[in-house]
């Protein structure tokens, strides 16, 4: 009778025991999502474009992004916004005229489920334009093709759709090893566009301080209480 006693008492023991343990997973469910870990000093809002709408990653033989805060030693010589870039109009435009200012560089697309972003935009570039802020647009194709207009007839559709009046520069590439040297320090500050509209917050001093993702509209308050303290 003891003996029975001993087993039943070893079993319930091992029974809870079992209880007490975490289940295995079942076979193809994904595990638990973990957090993003965000850079020190750079907010970075997730990409909202719709996961199958996202192309693959970068083809062989593209660079690699350069790490994060990669560029921020040279912040002294102008941050990110150094350089000659051409605007839509065909006219050179240097970034170092921006340096002051709060900017939000953009990456813009016309033919995107997202494009009406460009109303909102300007918006927010009229309204707080005076306060020393200024929105950056540079068009790229690198996403689904997406941006198929000449710079000529995107300035036309900018223009006639939207009423765009903020600086709009020429079509270029914003991912990979071809990006632009503006876009390479902006991916290597805060992470390289996900999607068309990415928004990179730049301060005063050219230092990228939060970058948002294309589901983020101008008017958000993620966005809007960023630029409000920076202002």
């Amino acid at each position: 009778m003891w003996a029975s006693r001993v087993v039943v008492v070893v079993l319930a023991c091992l029974v809870a025991a079992g209880c007490g343990s975490e289940p295995e997973p079942e076979p193809g469910r994904p595990a638990a999502a973990t957090a993003t870990t965000v850079q020190p000093a750079v907010a970075v809002a997730e990409s909202d474009a719709p996961a199958a709408d996202r192309p693959a990653a970068d083809a062989p033989g593209d660079a690699p992004a350069p790490a994060p805060g990669a560029d921020h030693a040279r912040e002294g010589a102008g941050g990110v916004l150094r350089g000659t870039f051409t605007r839509l109009n065909g006219e050179r435009d240097d970034l170092a005229r921006y340096r002051g200012d709060v900017v939000l560089v953009v990456n813009t697309a016309t033919a995107c489920g997202y494009t009406p972003q460009l109303e909102g935009l300007e918006a927010l570039y009229r309204a707080r334009r005076g306060d020393g802020f200024v929105v950056l647009g540079f068009p790229a194709n690198d996403f689904a093709g997406q941006e198929p207009r000449s710079d000529k007839e995107i300035a036309e559709f900018c223009k006639a759709n939207y009423g765009v009046t903020f600086p709009m520069f020429s079509k270029t590439k914003v991912t990979g090893g071809a990006a632009n040297p503006l876009f390479r320090r902006l991916s290597a500050a805060a992470g390289a566009p996900e999607w068309n509209f990415n928004k990179y917050l730049v301060d005063r001093r050219g230092r990228v301080v939060a970058r948002f993702g294309a589901g983020t509209e101008p008017d958000a308050s993620e966005l809007t209480g960023r630029l409000e303290k920076l202002l």
